[in-house]
């Protein structure tokens, strides 16, 4: 065989072994520790509506007063994201044992993000309206659901990307949330 021909055959056995290496290398990796640069960073500037009061705008000071010098949760979802209703009879747990949540409802529709609180219930001490997604892309959101620890001063501690359940929370914030309180 020629050298050339050698050559056009092993091009691409050898690109077929370096695409495998990668994706073999990409699967351990978790899909849920997504790096933020918000991270131990207040809360971006924001002005938004509430889903339920739409004529009512608040900001991040706002959510800061809300939490009464405690932890919160900033929940991300929408009503066309299936993984949101499963995780949410465990937020309307959280809020029932006192736990702060503030939910963002992002690129939705007010009409179906009240109905959907009218039928599952509604966990949100306060409820935002980012049916634009601007409020989602200062936070750095890849999509819902995203949940954000915040301290009492409006920091961001930490942040999980997809459901929030039992084990997540226990494995996850519950430990972010000791060493916080340690901290005051």
């Amino acid at each position: 065989m020629s050298r050339k021909l050698t050559l056009l055959l092993a091009a691409p056995m050898l690109g077929f072994v370096v695409l495998l290496g990668v994706l073999w290398g990409g699967l351990g990796n978790d899909p849920t520790l997504l790096p933020s640069v918000l991270v131990n960073q207040p809360l971006p500037p924001f002005q938004a509506a509430l889903v339920d009061q739409p004529e009512q705008v608040i900001d991040q000071t706002d959510l800061i007063k809300q939490q009464q010098n405690d932890i919160a949760l900033l929940n991300i979802w929408a009503t066309w994201c299936p993984t949101c209703r499963a995780e949410h009879q465990f937020l309307n747990g959280l809020k029932s044992q006192g736990i702060t949540i503030f939910g963002v409802n992002y690129k939705d529709e007010r009409a179906k993000a009240l109905r959907w609180l009218a039928e599952l219930g509604n966990p949100y001490q306060l409820n935002i309206d980012d049916s634009d997604g601007q409020l989602g892309i200062d936070l750095g959101v890849y999509g819902a659901p995203e949940t954000f620890l915040l301290d009492s001063q409006g920091v961001i501690r930490y942040r999980h990307v997809g459901a929030l359940d039992d084990s997540v929370w226990r494995q996850q914030f519950v430990p972010r949330i000791q060493q916080i309180k340690s901290e005051s």
